[in-house]
């Protein structure tokens, strides 16, 4: 399997199809969601959208992010590849700090309307299959 390619995003890497809400467009309007430009130029009608709430330091944020990482680059038949992972730093947006910061990390998926559905909250112990399959189970509903 051909390793994911990593951008360089401040200190973190960060897989090519992760994208980070850190950008200037969501600094402009935070309540916007994927307004990054990656994110305009392959968003289409019935993309699947999954948020990831984070701030940096968090040690479950990171266990988690690194557990996504690997859960989208499995192959099978609960395949992240039609999922599109956005990285949102709570630090960055006060309303995000307000709503998050006893919760993170806190994934959401983007329904077709623009709305978030906050999904449940997985254990940290949870393997990568069966965090790829609640994740694909999720955009199935």
């Amino acid at each position: 399997m051909a390793a994911a390619r990593m951008v360089m995003v401040s200190r973190f890497q960060v897989p090519r199809h992760f994208s980070l809400a850190i950008d200037p467009c969501s600094i402009r309007n935070p309540r916007s969601s994927f307004c990054s430009p990656s994110a305009s130029i392959s968003s289409s009608f019935g993309q699947k959208k999954l948020i990831l709430y984070s701030k940096p330091g968090c040690c479950l944020c990171d266990g988690l992010k690194e557990k996504l990482h690997a859960a989208f680059a499995l192959p099978g038949p609960n395949s992240l590849a039609d999922v599109q992972l956005q990285i949102r730093d709570i630090s960055t947006n006060t309303e995000w700090e307000t709503l998050y910061q006893y919760e993170i990390p806190v994934l959401a998926r983007v329904r077709e309307d623009g709305t978030e559905e906050t999904l449940p909250r997985l254990s940290p112990r949870l393997g990568v299959e069966l965090l790829q399959k609640k994740i694909a189970a999720a955009f199935h509903q």
